[in-house]
């Protein structure tokens, strides 16, 4: 890293302005005291230290969404920056990284700066004499809380980092610029404090209230907290607690980098902090959301259930569940390349429909019973390709009279609301296609249909699309124009379901199954319309113990966690945090033969790529040019 810190003297970077809250950037000023003269320049600093935020809801740039197993794209690709998505392909690189977030790359900058820029403001708020009490402590809150989250996301993507507490002066030496990775504990400890100072503001509220249209994105006690629970939770996890892969990483002091054995007590910390953040979250009214039925749709039980499903992740307007909006970075464009091409007519803004989920994915969701589909002993798994034509019965998830495979079939609400395959029903997102009496829009997959491939890139290249991105309310006109309808909201940073999620997890780890553990994923579990882990593995499973051992409750967490957050790019970083990445990902990407245009020809796996991860892989290397310039950096294992 480049050391030798800018103390402003212009300011940083020449980032994108709109009217949203969180968007405002400072005009040039010549140096920090003018900054922090005035509260209008100040104030617009503050909104600078936000602009670092990730930009998730871009798919192009989210690392996660991108750079796991859940989608893929054709190759070569066209329409999507190969940057995140190489990682997917196993191109990471030490001479040019992708998703650069140490030194910065073409698709954004580095974090050190942004938390240098933190440090700045924290340095020089009290210099701005016409702010009020209450006003400068909830920004102070607020930028610690972003130096907490900056330092974390770094810490995901490396491992040890060096921690930016203090800017150096710019008289600083030669061996003071030489900073160290510290060891993964201290920087854990470092990030857990300056987010317990945040939460502990008085002045930091606790929920926006009533102020939703102007300040919604920033942050809150909820917030804080939540962050704190995923924090510890990531810590007590087996990639960071007691991981032999890297237990010989040390530094040329010979320091320890990552913690030699496993400590029980780092998951009792971190059901604790879930414990703190539900009980906030709970006493604020959040809650699991549930579809409200806004503009006279007309709908039915199993409807309600998809859109209380698909409206959990989208829906902005008094979303109960989402905790962290995340207004820096609304899903806009992500919604056009999730739907396919439905309607006829070719508006150069309608729907893509080139994002992909791998069958691997497909195969992932629970059987209509709730228990995996290879578990399921009324489910015939060895027959899922076997064709089949939809009945009446059918017709709210695929179209009557039409064929497709055994695996399309008696599956839970999830899949139905998160992915569209052909003959799939699609409720919703088309004009005049919300009544359930009416015909409703299904998706035709084949190639002589009109979903299928156009020209050399709007087409998807498994033969499956994803709903779950898609706003209920986004629609797309007659001539396939979606640019007036689009419906964006706020990229969901984390929902209260990812919140109960992390809990059960970690009571697990503490207590194993008993204990409150499946209290919380039976909630989540209630809401996808499925009975509890209890009553569906007890009645449905070839292995009706399996909930009954810490080990079994623990697949069954990662695989709930791995439905229910699917395409938020959850899974990305949960494979790396739980050290299982190196066996999801050394698996055979899939889709089916989109060139055939005959179900029985058309339903033929196809290989597309087979994916390589390495055990160096769970780290990122930095950069070749920072470890020329720092000596004092080690590189992470295997690069």
């Amino acid at each position: 890293m480049r050391y030798k810190i800018l103390i402003a003297l212009v300011w940083i970077g020449a980032f994108c302005s709109c009217s949203k809250y969180l968007d405002v950037v400072p005009d040039n000023v010549p140096t920090i005291d003018n900054a922090f003269t005035l509260r209008s320049s100040a104030e617009k600093y503050l909104f600078t230290c936000f602009s670092y935020m990730p930009k998730n809801g871009h798919f192009n740039d989210n690392v996660a969404f991108n750079g796991a197993d859940e989608v893929w794209y054709d190759d070569p690709i066209r329409d999507v920056d190969p940057t995140n998505f190489n990682i997917a392909k196993g191109l990471q690189s030490m001479t040019s990284p992708l998703a650069n977030y140490w030194s910065g790359t073409s698709r954004g900058t580095s974090l050190f700066i942004g938390i240098r820029d933190c440090n700045t403001f924290l340095a020089n708020i009290d210099k701005v004499r016409e702010l009020r009490q209450y006003e400068r402590e909830r920004w102070i809150a607020e930028v610690k809380f972003l130096k907490a989250y900056y330092h974390f996301f770094l810490l995901r993507c490396y491992g040890p980092i060096p921690l930016i507490k203090e800017n150096l002066p710019v008289s600083a030496g030669s061996e003071e610029v030489q900073v160290y990775r510290q060891p993964v504990d201290t920087c854990i400890n470092y990030i857990v404090q300056l987010l317990d100072e945040a939460a502990g503001n008085e002045f930091l509220p606790a929920k926006l209230e009533g102020t939703e249209n102007t300040e919604l994105g920033r942050i809150t006690k909820c917030i804080v907290l939540a962050l704190k629970a995923k924090v510890l939770v990531t810590a007590a996890s087996p990639f960071f607690n007691g991981n032999p892969d890297y237990s010989r990483m040390v530094d040329n002091r010979g320091v320890q980098l990552f913690s030699a054995g496993y400590n029980a007590e780092k998951w009792n910390r971190a059901a604790q902090a879930c414990k703190e953040a539900i009980e906030l979250c709970h006493a604020n009214g959040y809650t699991l959301y549930h579809f409200p039925g806004n503009f006279g749709y007309k709908i039915n039980d199993t409807l309600q259930t998809q859109l209380d499903i698909r409206a959990a992740m989208t829906d902005k307007q008094n979303n109960t569940e989402v905790i962290w909006p995340n207004t820096n970075s609304t899903a806009g464009d992500i919604q056009r390349w999730s739907m396919p091409l439905i309607a006829n007519g070719a508006s150069t803004s309608g729907p893509k429909g080139i994002i992909a989920p791998t069958l691997k994915m497909i195969e992932m969701f629970y059987s209509k019973n709730g228990v995996p589909i290879t578990e399921d002993k009324t489910w015939d798994y060895s027959k899922r390709y076997t064709l089949r034509t939809a009945a009446a019965p059918d017709k709210y998830y695929i179209k009557t009279g039409e064929q497709t495979v055994e695996l399309h079939y008696d599956r839970e609400p999830r899949f139905y609301a998160d992915v569209a395959f052909d003959r799939a029903v699609w409720f919703g997102n088309w004009i005049l296609n919300y009544n359930k009496d009416s015909a409703l829009y299904f998706v035709k997959g084949r190639a002589t249909e009109i979903a299928s491939r156009r020209g050399i890139s709007n087409y998807s290249v498994t033969g499956y699309w994803v709903k779950k991105t898609v706003n209920i309310e986004s629609s797309a006109a007659t001539d396939g124009n979606i640019a007036s309808g689009l419906v964006a909201y706020p990229w969901p940073e984390m929902r209260l379901a990812d919140l109960y999620l992390l809990y059960s997890e970690a009571l697990n780890e503490v207590n194993g199954p008993g204990g409150g553990t499946t209290q919380w994923i039976n909630q989540v579990r209630a809401r996808a319309g499925l009975k509890s882990v209890e009553e569906a593995w007890t009645n449905f499973s070839k292995n009706p113990t399996k909930y009954t051992t810490k080990e079994g409750m623990r697949e069954i967490i990662q695989q709930e966690r791995g439905i229910e957050l699917c395409f938020e790019g959850q899974r990305f970083w949960d494979l790396r945090r739980w050290r299982t990445a190196h066996i999801a990902l050394n698996n055979p990407i899939k889709g089916w033969d989109i060139t055939q245009n005959a179900a029985p020809s058309y339903y033929k796996e196809v290989l597309l790529f087979n994916q390589r991860f390495g055990m160096r892989d769970y780290l990122w290397p930095i950069e070749n040019g920072e470890m020329i310039i720092n000596k004092n950096l080690v590189q992470n294992p295997g690069w």
